[in-house]
């Protein structure tokens, strides 16, 4: 193995102790919206309001979006919805302590609208990731 290999190796493990150390380290529900956004691909947006966040990810033309509450372990009204352009909305509600959703939708290359709600408090983007 050349000295290249084993720097990048020595890296990517700093990386990922570093990532966990952060965690432990991190507001509770901070570390759990990390640990529990159940939602594959990247992260393109954090739509953040007055009584929680909206997550939203993006991989291979789906877009999936979940609702956490700034403070869990109370149930109360959340929702989640997320609707490609020209569909209807696919929506999760009810009453949780921690997080509404995941909800995903096939968007392909079509702009997508997002909801989210916490309690009285919500967040609606208009048409995004066009």
């Amino acid at each position: 193995m050349d000295s290249g290999a084993i720097r990048r190796r020595l890296a990517l493990g700093l990386a990922v102790l570093t990532a966990a150390g952060l965690l432990a380290v991190a507001a509770p529900g901070e570390a759990q919206a990390a640990t529990t956004a159940s939602c594959p691909g990247r992260k393109v947006r954090t739509l953040p309001f007055s009584t929680g966040t909206v997550y939203v990810y993006k991989r291979g033309g789906y877009v999936c979006a979940v609702t956490v509450t700034k403070k869990p372990g109370v149930k109360k009204k959340m929702s989640v919805s997320v609707q490609a352009r020209g569909n209807r909305p696919v929506v999760d509600e009810g009453r949780y302590a921690y997080l509404a959703g995941p909800v995903t939708v096939h968007a392909g290359r079509r702009c997508v609208w997002l909801k989210g709600r916490v309690g009285p408090k919500s967040v609606s983007t208009g048409w995004i990731l066009c």
